[in-house]
């Protein structure tokens, strides 16, 4: 099987992606780029056995689509008056996804609604419906062969320290030689500089190996009674095995 892992950006130039092969007990880095396209990420699933992760929400939350949607329309929200405070606007800035990584990790991920990283969910939107019409299956909720990843926060999962990686290249050297230390099955062969010289092409190698986990079900699933809610805010898929697993038996 293959896992190709997106870090995507609001425009190309940003966008990395990687993608691993794996077989029983070892994995191979087979391509690892920055400038992709829709269109070369959507090239990237057209065949074979393939599992796709996306570091970047796949959806807003609830009540933040609502709140907008009654504001446009001069109507009153479901949250009732506009308060102003942070306890009122916490429904709006977070999805139950968000509150979930935050009680694995620790940290509250970025805010789709309230940070710049809404530029990038946006063309994520439209990454979904291009992934869609192609037929490769679109689930937010990591029902399927998507999955919403997040890098940092898989790396914490997995035990690394990951203090100034996404700022500081000799950071992500160490972070790099720590990894391929716990994981000698993975060959990354000659695309350790891309991925020490480029904070994105680092993620997108991290944002496959967390698909891999995806793959393999190793993760916590939204419960029963939020599914729905997840399959329109999405799902951060957060690996619940430790790295060493990720080979597997093909």
């Amino acid at each position: 099987m293959r896992s190709v892992g997106v870090d995507l950006a609001a425009a190309a130039p940003g966008t990395a992606l990687a993608e691993i092969v794996w077989s029983a007990g070892a994995a191979r880095l087979e391509r690892l780029e920055i400038g992709m396209t829709d269109a070369d990420i959507v090239a990237s699933v057209a065949s074979g056995e393939v599992w796709l992760g996306v570091d970047c929400p796949l959806g807003w939350p609830d009540a933040f689509v609502d709140f907008v949607g009654a504001h446009h329309a001069d109507a009153e929200p479901s949250l009732g008056p506009v308060e102003g405070h942070a306890d009122w606007r916490r429904k709006l800035v977070y999805r139950h996804t968000d509150h979930v990584v935050r009680e694995r990790i620790g940290r509250w991920p970025l805010s789709v609604s309230t940070d710049r990283l809404g530029v990038t969910a946006l063309r994520g939107a439209g990454l979904l419906r291009r992934l869609a019409a192609v037929g490769f299956p679109v689930d937010r909720a990591g029902e399927g062969r998507l999955f919403e990843v997040y890098p940092g926060g898989s790396l914490r999962r997995w035990g690394f320290d990951t203090s100034g990686y996404r700022v500081d290249a000799a950071r992500r050297a160490i972070l790099l030689h720590a990894l391929r230390e716990r994981a000698p099955w993975l060959d990354i062969g000659g695309f350790a500089p891309l991925a020490i010289a480029k904070a994105d092409a680092f993620d997108a190698l991290i944002a496959a190996l967390a698909t891999r986990a995806g793959a393999l079900g190793s993760f916590e699933k939204p419960a029963s009674d939020m599914l729905s809610v997840a399959r329109r805010e999405g799902w951060v898929v957060l690996p619940d095995g430790p790295l060493e697993a990720l080979p597997g038996v093909e």
